[in-house]
């Protein structure tokens, strides 16, 4: 068996296979992982079944680097090499139509008002190492500027914060507060961006809280953007102002908070400078 380096077309080849694979993993379809191998075999140079299958884990995790979800049954996989980020970034390329595809039309199968979101401790208070990976990760995160991805996505962005107006509404009726859940407002919704925060909510004794939602269907340390706007009304409303990180979105969504100075939990880079003329 070959222990080249893949090449391009082999790895062109996999991708594909792979993206195949998702797509009927996404849509529910049956598909069978024994047959794709055995297909694919046949299509490239003297690979052994445990090299694609470990190759598949690699495409795995690109996909994790990219926020974006892939087939569960193919643990990621670290340590592959850049020439198959280029090949997953080709077929993403020439298939627009798999990232801008509407996933979020509505909230995630198996939501319903009155059930809640599982909320962890972020990844700063884990308790838990970075992963070793993570470098990796934020790499291939900065090449395709993943935050801008997410932040672009209207449709992924009001599916969170739904889900979070939805989230806040049934937690306070479990408390036996159906009165405070009446007063919950979906701020961006109803009055636009310019609030420095989504959901208007209330804690069971009748705090304020004031919830900006950031939504993600990758992983939890998958990057965001966070606006000016919002940097000041975090500081100026530090008891009331938190940050809720929608994570793992189009699957299983998962959530963790951030509380003021966000600077303690992540690491804020100015990308936009505003150009003006004397």
């Amino acid at each position: 068996m070959s222990n080249e380096p893949w090449s391009d077309t082999e790895n062109d080849l996999i991708v594909a296979d792979y993206f195949a694979m998702l797509q009927a993993d996404s849509a529910g379809r049956p598909y069978n992982k024994a047959e794709h191998r055995r297909a694919l075999l046949r299509r490239v140079s003297d690979r052994s079944e445990s090299s694609i299958e470990f190759k598949h884990q690699n495409i795995s995790a690109v996909l994790k680097g990219l926020g974006e979800e892939w087939i569960p049954g193919y643990k990621p996989a670290f340590n592959f090499q850049g020439t198959l980020v280029d090949a997953v970034a080709r077929w993403l390329a020439a298939n627009p139509g798999w990232l801008a595809r509407p996933r979020f039309v509505d909230a995630p199968a198996g939501f319903r008002e009155g059930a809640s979101v599982w909320i962890g401790p972020p990844p700063t208070l884990s308790n838990r190492p970075p992963p070793d990976e993570l470098e990796q990760m934020l790499d291939i995160a900065r090449r395709f500027d993943v935050a801008e991805r997410d932040a672009r996505n209207r449709v992924l962005g009001h599916a969170g914060e739904e889900f979070v107006f939805d989230h806040e509404r049934g937690t306070l009726r479990g408390h036996g507060r159906g009165d405070l859940a009446r007063g919950v407002r979906w701020v961006s919704r109803d009055e636009g961006d310019g609030a420095g925060y989504d959901i208007a909510s209330f804690t069971p004794d009748g705090r304020p809280r004031l919830i900006e939602v950031k939504t993600t269907n990758g992983w939890e340390r998958t990057p965001f953007h966070i606006t000016r706007n919002e940097l000041a009304t975090a500081e100026e409303r530090r008891s009331e102002w938190s940050l809720l990180r929608l994570w793992n979105f189009s699957r299983e969504p998962r959530a963790f908070e951030l509380h003021p100075p966000l600077d303690a939990h992540v690491t804020l880079t100015a990308t936009i400078f505003r150009a003006g003329f004397d």
